[in-house]
């Protein structure tokens, strides 16, 4: 019961490291293959401009891209 307990605290743990690591970085949750983005689909809706948030995530992302040294 003890081996089993101390596995359990380790895994509790561990999701909490990684929980507040991501909650740090500030980072949204994206898929590892692209998603619609491979498939050369710009967004999900038919809405001809984009909702504020995600016009200023892509400022912000354009910025970025711009702003890169490489």
């Amino acid at each position: 019961m003890a081996v089993f307990i101390f596995t359990f605290g380790l895994f509790l743990v561990v999701v909490l490291a990684m929980a507040i690591g991501f909650i740090v970085q500030r980072k949204t949750i994206a898929g590892s293959c692209g998603g619609l983005g491979e498939l050369n689909i710009d967004k999900a809706c038919d809405c001809d401009k984009p909702c504020e948030k995600r016009q200023k995530r892509l400022d912000k992302e354009k910025f970025w891209q711009q702003n890169k040294i490489i």
